[in-house]
């Protein structure tokens, strides 16, 4: 009889895949990274993050865009930008930055980190620095300063034409900027228009009425952005049909358009059935533009896409300890882990987001249903059925023999969203984080960026 655990996954999913595969003790590994040597090293809870595959993923993106470009005889470039949003972390920019892209802000201190990366000579000043979101006050003035020291390829994209108005106070000399559009949302979303943006029929208008008068602002760029991001549905195809449509507009009155940004948007790995063909979305879009273009009889524009998490996403992991089994009633039995979804993975708690989760050892036990819990006292704080694919089953808990499971493609917004570094929820401390990358033999290398939380900072923190 197959009652084992490997017999389960090897009967429903396609297994071993790509990035995980079972060593020849039985445990599991992830691009190679033998994670129960992690586990022996560093303890649990542990984050990490593995550097190599967020230039693996870029390349993948470049050579898809550039090889969908060349098919139709595209005239225009691609150009790869990282949405720093994603995660701010020193390591990702850095690693990130070797793949020749550039970068897409959000806010005022981003452009703190722009300026420190151009003082360390990590960016040039010819790089695209494209500047997103609503923009307040201090925004617009670092957005200013930097196009007055030369960055003559920071291109303000407007929320709306207050901060056209407001930039031209801030700049001496010419300088570019983008309109982004408003898209409708999905049909079942609770509102109708994007709040970022200006609406479809608004844009041709604010163009002739307000920009094309303003001589020294150059308007370079459409930003075309969907929250469901590049999905093959109808959805998708409409909206981005819509915003052609605006594009070709524009550009037969604005002879300085030459750029469509269509965001960010490609998706991560969140399951092992996991099933998108990346290659065929980038030739389909690429093919739109050209059709669309050739059609209105406007030159194809340049590409930009924003990826944020299909940057850094894939990259990153988490690791839990089971400490205790928890039987509740005749049905329910509760794993509790050595942390905290809420403060950890705030995804998976504020939006049910799916992650890969897998056991690093005891493959060979047979398994059981379970719940998994956190470590606050808060009853939000598990992961079950409703963000994992169907029920989570793993190995037989044995209080003698500690089980470990982890969490795969945890690299994108966890950090930023959870408050790293600050208070968390009950006071559990933010988890170990440990960097591993690959040296010039192929060698793994692991270092500490960050220990376990002290309870000293916390109560630093709290005036204590």
């Amino acid at each position: 009889m197959k009652n084992k655990y490997i017999d389960l996954v090897e009967q429903t999913f396609d297994f071993p895949q790509e990035e995980f595969h079972l060593d020849e003790n039985g445990h599991l590994e992830f691009h190679d990274i033998p994670l129960m040597d992690l586990v022996k090293q560093y303890g649990t809870p542990l984050k990490f993050s593995f550097l190599p595959k967020i230039s693996r993923n870029i390349k993948k993106a470049k050579k898809w865009f550039n090889v969908a470009m060349a098919k139709v005889d595209y005239k225009g470039t691609y150009n790869y930008c990282y949405c720093t949003k994603s995660s701010h972390f020193r390591f990702v920019m850095e690693e990130a930055l070797k793949n020749d892209i550039h970068i897409e802000t959000s806010s005022a201190f981003d452009l703190e980190i722009v300026r420190t990366l151009h003082a360390e000579g990590k960016i040039s000043k010819q790089q695209f620095v494209v500047c997103n979101g609503y923009k307040t006050d201090g925004y617009l003035t670092r957005i200013g300063e930097l196009i007055n020291d030369g960055f003559d390829n920071c291109h303000a994209v407007l929320d709306n034409s207050e901060e056209l108005h407001k930039l031209k106070k801030l700049v001496d000399k010419d300088f570019n900027i983008g309109i982004r559009i408003a898209s409708e949302e999905e049909p079942k979303f609770e509102f109708y228009t994007s709040r970022l943006g200006i609406g479809y029929k608004d844009i041709l208008p604010f163009y002739l009425n307000q920009v094309k008068p303003m001589k020294n602002a150059k308007l370079k760029m459409l930003h075309f952005f969907i929250n469901t991001g590049i999905n093959d549905t109808a959805y998708y195809w409409n909206e981005l049909h819509k915003c052609l449509k605006v594009y070709c507009q524009l550009k037969k009155q604005c002879p300085d358009l030459n750029s469509l940004n269509i965001g960010g948007g490609f998706p991560i790995k969140r399951s092992l059935t996991f099933n998108y063909d990346y290659e065929y979305m980038a030739e389909e879009i690429i093919a739109q533009i050209k059709l669309v273009c050739t059609e209105e009889g406007v030159p194809e524009p340049n590409i930009f896409t924003e990826f944020g998490s299909f940057t850094v996403g894939e990259s990153g992991g988490t690791i839990y300890s089971i400490i205790h089994q928890k039987k509740q009633n005749d049905r329910e039995r509760w794993n509790m882990i050595d942390g905290s979804f809420m403060t950890t993975l705030p995804d998976a708690w504020a939006i049910n987001q799916r992650f890969v989760m897998l056991p690093l050892n005891h493959w060979d036990k047979q398994y059981e249903r379970i719940l998994l819990g956190g470590l606050t006292c808060d009853s939000d704080d598990y992961y079950n059925s409703e963000q994992h694919v169907n029920a989570i089953y793993i190995p037989e808990y044995d209080s003698k023999d500690p089980l470990y499971i982890g969490f795969f493609n945890t690299g994108a917004y966890q950090e930023s969203l959870s408050g790293y570094g600050g208070i968390q929820h009950c006071l559990i401390p933010s988890p170990k984080h440990i960097i591993i990358d690959i040296d010039e033999n192929g060698e793994l290398l692991t270092r500490i960026y960050s220990k376990e939380q002290s309870h000293k900072s916390m109560l630093k923190i709290l005036g204590y």
